[in-house]
Formats: structure tokens, C-alpha cells, sequence
């Protein structure tokens, strides 16, 4: 079951990656209008929260830069970046495509383990092991991978 769910996780990332080569730097900036985020954003948070779920809620180390945490933490918006350094699309790219061989290596055979600290999300879904938590995510990054899709569909009209 456990390498079910590692597959899973780059089946996602790597569909991710594959619509991020066909977006360029300016429709990643771009807001579509009646929405409160752009691609850059979203392909930042799917990085930043799987970092903190991955990585953080278990206090192991992180490759969050300081940053990330005023960009695209949960209730971050670009409307708010005035004058934020920001990465480049090659850069989360590359952030995005090395986490998952980070994750597999050092969570491999911890999946049942308790997470040194639990969270219940915003729908009220207690995640308290390190397996729940990855497998959350699979949803998470689906949904937002799903945003980037609509973006660029509207983006390109």
C-alpha cells in the first residue's frame, strides 16, 4: 500500500510539471478576473504545503525559503507581493521536481507513524499520521492543479 501511494504522489506531480512546460512567465502573473490568485501562486502553495506537511509537521528539515511563508501560505495573495522577491517558473520547477525523491527517501517506511503535530483542516479532516497527511495532499494538489488548468484555458482566450 505504501508504494501505491509514493506512486501516486509523482503521477500527480509529474502532471503538474507536464502542464507547467506549456505556461509562460507573463500568464503565470496574470489574475484572471473574479479570482484572487495566478499560476505562480498556485504552483508555489502546492510546493510550500507539501513541504509543511511532508517535512515541517513532522519537525524534519525543510527546503522552505523564508520567503514562501509570505507568498504562498494559505491565505496569501500576489495582489499582496508589492515589490516580494518572487521565483521564477524555472526555479519552482526545479523545487517542484526534486520534493518528491526528497519525500520518498526520507518518509519511506514512516507512513504509519504519528505526525509530531497533527492538524485538523479547515473541512474538519483530523490527519495525524505521516501516511494521512500524503495522502491528503494527493487531494490538495489535485485541486489546485485543477485551478492552474482553468487559469490557463482562460488565460489563453
Amino acid at each position: 500500500m505504501e508504494e501505491i501511494l509514493f506512486k501516486q504522489l509523482q503521477f500527480v506531480r509529474d502532471n503538474t510539471l507536464k502542464t507547467l512546460e506549456t505556461i509562460t512567465e507573463d500568464h503565470a502573473d496574470q489574475i484572471p478576473e473574479g479570482f484572487h490568485n495566478n499560476i505562480r501562486w498556485n504552483l508555489g502553495h502546492i510546493y510550500f504545503v507539501l513541504e509543511v506537511f511532508a517535512f515541517e509537521r513532522n519537525e524534519l528539515p525543510t527546503k522552505l525559503p523564508q520567503e514562501f511563508y509570505a507568498l504562498f501560505a494559505p491565505g496569501t495573495s500576489p495582489a499582496e507581493w508589492k515589490n516580494a522577491p518572487t521565483p521564477t517558473l524555472s526555479e519552482l520547477t526545479l523545487l517542484l521536481q526534486e520534493q518528491q525523491g526528497r519525500i520518498k527517501t526520507t518518509l519511506e517506511g514512516r507512513l504509519h507513524e504519528k505526525a509530531k503535530n497533527p492538524l485538523i483542516t479547515k473541512s474538519g479532516l483530523n490527519l495525524e499520521t505521516v501516511g494521512e497527511f500524503l495522502n491528503f495532499n494527493l487531494f490538495h494538489e489535485g485541486v489546485h492543479f485543477s485551478t492552474i488548468q482553468l487559469y490557463k484555458r482562460l488565460l489563453q482566450k
